[in-house]
């Protein structure tokens, strides 16, 4: 990793719901805006929706009944890198990316998140579980 130029870190808490879902990816979409570039803030949000809508869906709130994101954001000489991470309250069954039949309504959300991050993983938290991502673009 290039040695960041400017790097920003923040997170936010919202309600395990999908209008929590929405204000976190406007959120995250405002703060990213003008820091780096276009083609790299539109990645991040999908990718945010993508983790929201599935923490949403399929775990279980932290207590207080939220979600959290947090998010890393930087430049550096020659790339720019976003580093998300969405935590909740857990679920019996671990974020695996599956393969979904063409006429399938869902199924894909992992698929877009390993198409668009440079990585992403599962890690298991005191409270829960954090599924985080990592992308990053040329900045030249």
């Amino acid at each position: 990793m290039s040695t960041a130029i400017q790097e920003h870190a923040w997170s936010m808490l919202v309600p395990h719901h999908a209008s929590g879902a929405s204000q976190a990816r406007q959120r995250l979409a405002d703060r990213l805006h003008g820091h780096i570039p276009p083609t790299l803030v539109a990645d991040a949000v999908a990718v945010a929706a993508e983790l929201l809508g599935n923490a949403v869906r399929h775990a279980a709130p932290l207590p207080g009944g939220v979600i959290r994101l947090a998010c890393r954001m930087g430049t550096a000489l020659s790339d720019a890198y976003v580093e998300l991470r969405v935590s909740d309250g857990g679920s019996s069954m671990v974020p695996i990316e599956r393969s979904a039949n063409p006429d399938s309504v869902d199924g894909r959300g992992l698929a877009i998140v390993a198409a668009l991050a440079r990585s992403w993983g599962v890690d298991r938290e005191d409270d829960g579980q954090c599924v985080w991502a990592e992308l990053r673009c040329a900045t030249a």
